[in-house]
């Protein structure tokens, strides 16, 4: 980002090119100031600190602000400069995650500083104040994302540690740089700096001198500041706990908070799922223009903090137990959590092509996403992208933005059978993208990364090499729910079984004593309940999967309802048949 420079030397704001910097209205600030403390800020003092919590909305009242990364070290970089009437910050503040850059104030002037509590209750009263904020802050963090700033992750392009590490951060949609071991110059100046044994990476580089060697997903997080589960604590007790955060998981909490349920949601990878993948989403109902599936699901997630749900990750469920009416929720890591009902969303993981060369390439030259992180490698050299939903025809459209061309790879005859027809009529259309039909990988060829294709039609048996240095993959998904066999009822695809399938396979003694059957979306288990992408049956899609989320907290309640009808009746001497009542608690 440029910043101009006056003749009298004083640094100039950064122009907002991007409407991520906007500027506050006085009757805005007139609101703020109510809430915060004006302060007078000296030239050269620190503001806020890359890798520290920030615990202040800043508004500028006089005075510039220069926001920097890695300030006093090697790779120092101005992102921004701000001048009076705008504010500083980004997503970060909003969920409580560390700061992925530095504030010094370059002129001195004058700060207000509102807490974040405080700030966040304005913005619900306020919603153009609250829009202006948002927008900010999500444009802010994508700006990061872009130029690489926040921590670095130093490892080979070799090693899966290196690979878990990076997915994790590009998942999280976290602002990151990654330093190949193998072919970045620096990597070698780095390892004699901070005295890295080549073993112990891979690394992660914060706060200038910090190093942590080969983290868990769960490490880094904290270091982050998210809200990852200590593997010394239990989650307690709550009402309802979601196991998934993508689109369904994340409309369960928003929908079970606001009824006033104490929900806990988790999720073994991020929040937003693969729907958070996605480059832009064009047919969701309230966004004619479209959203990027990192911006929707941030948003989700921002509004189920709202209405006080507790999101963790990562945290990965293993174990589902019932117990006295309820359900021991057992973590990979130890922890433990109790709770009334469980909503399982946990969503699909897209599956591998089985092609002869592609694992050694996975996270190299292999993805099976498309965000910015995974674009930013493409170097504006040829790709391809196999598959023939709505997710290769997305993802195809946003890589044209960033490569050469982008060979569209269909094993079907038809690119209409399975995606939608404003896509197909882009797709067709774009100059960049060439749709290949009845067409199959059979050979990847490449040393150190990809380099070429070979591809056959499968009416003709026709091979040819396509140029291609990267290969994204969109061909089908399959369930999380290995955990769950011999738990409760799956399909033979291992989707969930709800309702009226359900019913056919439940322990009909069970269900004799509560006086019903499973109910439209409730497993084999009683107050088990199945949504989104999980579930058999389900259609896979982002609306449906949100309101799918939504019915199953009403669910929830009739199911937490019938409980209390039961035991209302046994302390009367009754037995379950006297009650027939179905609460209808809203």
């Amino acid at each position: 980002m440029s910043t101009t420079e006056h003749e009298d030397g004083a640094v100039g704001e950064t122009p907002d090119r991007y409407g991520a910097f906007p500027r506050l209205a006085p009757e805005q600030l007139e609101d703020l100031a109510a809430q915060g403390e004006r302060r007078r800020i000296a030239e050269g003092e620190v503001l806020y600190r890359e890798g520290q919590p920030i615990r202040e909305f800043l508004a500028i009242l006089s005075g510039a602000v220069e926001v920097v990364d890695d300030l006093g070290g090697p790779d120092e970089r101005t992102i921004a400069v701000h001048g009076p009437g705008r504010f500083l910050g980004e997503l970060g503040l909003l969920e409580g995650q560390a700061a992925f850059d530095t504030a010094v104030m370059r002129q001195a002037g004058e700060i207000l500083a509102v807490p974040v509590e405080r700030q966040r209750e304005l913005v619900s009263r306020d919603p153009v104040l609250g829009d202006l904020v948002l927008r900010a802050y999500l444009g802010r963090r994508y700006l990061l994302i872009g130029l690489g700033a926040g921590f670095r992750i130093l490892g080979s392009c070799y090693s899966p540690d290196t690979l878990r590490l990076r997915e994790f951060a590009a998942r999280n949609r976290l602002p990151h740089r990654w330093i190949d071991l193998e072919k970045d110059e620096e990597a070698e100046a780095l390892l004699r700096r901070f005295a890295i044994r080549t073993e112990e990476t891979p690394v992660v580089l914060w706060e200038g001198d910090r190093v942590l060697r080969n983290p868990s997903n769960a490490e880094l997080a904290r270091l982050i500041g998210l809200p990852a589960p200590s593997p010394s604590s239990d989650a307690g007790r709550c009402d309802v706990l979601v196991v998934g955060a993508g689109p369904a998981g994340l409309a369960a909490s928003v929908y079970g908070a606001s009824d006033g349920l104490t929900t806990v949601t988790v999720d073994a990878v991020a929040t937003g799922g693969q729907a958070a993948t996605s480059s832009r989403i064009e047919n969701y109902l309230g966004f004619p223009s479209g959203i990027s599936g990192g911006e929707l699901m941030e948003r989700a997630v921002l509004q189920a903090h709202k209405f006080g749900a507790r999101l963790m990750v990562p945290a990965e469920v293993s174990g589902l137990t019932q117990q006295d009416g309820e359900y021991a929720v057992t973590f990979k890591d130890g922890s433990r959590a109790r709770a009334g009902a469980v909503v399982l969303t946990s969503g699909v993981w897209y599956r591998r092509l089985e092609v002869p060369g592609l694992d050694r390439l996975e996270g190299v030259s292999v993805y099976y996403a498309a965000t910015v992180h995974e674009a930013s490698l493409c170097h504006a050299d040829p790709v391809a992208v196999v598959g023939g939903g709505n997710s290769a025809g997305q993802a195809a459209l946003f890589l044209a933005h960033h490569a050469s061309k982008v060979h569209l790879l269909v094993r079907g005859g038809d690119l209409n059978a399975d995606m939608s027809r404003y896509l197909v009529d882009q797709v067709e259309e774009h100059p960049k993208i060439e749709v290949l039909l009845h067409t199959e990988v059979r050979e990847a060829s490449g040393k150190d990364k990809l380099e070429s294709l070979t591809v056959e039609d499968n009416t003709s048996g026709e091979r040819r090499e396509l140029p291609a240095t990267a290969l994204f993959v969109f061909i089908g998904a399959r369930p999380h729910t290995d955990w769950l066999k011999g738990v409760l009822a799956l399909d033979e695809k291992g989707f969930v079984l709800t309702g009226a399938d359900a019913q056919v396979v439940a322990d009909a003694r069970q269900w004799a004593a509560l006086g019903r059957g499973p109910m439209l979306l409730e497993t084999t288990l009683p107050g088990v309940f199945a949504a989104g992408d999980v579930r058999s049956g389900s259609v896979k899609r982002v609306a449906s999967a949100t309101g799918e989320g939504a019915m199953a907290i009403r669910l929830v309640h009739e199911h937490r309802g019938r409980r209390r009808d039961l035991a209302t009746a046994g302390s009367e001497g009754q037995g379950p048949a006297a009650s027939g009542a179905v609460s209808r608690t809203e």
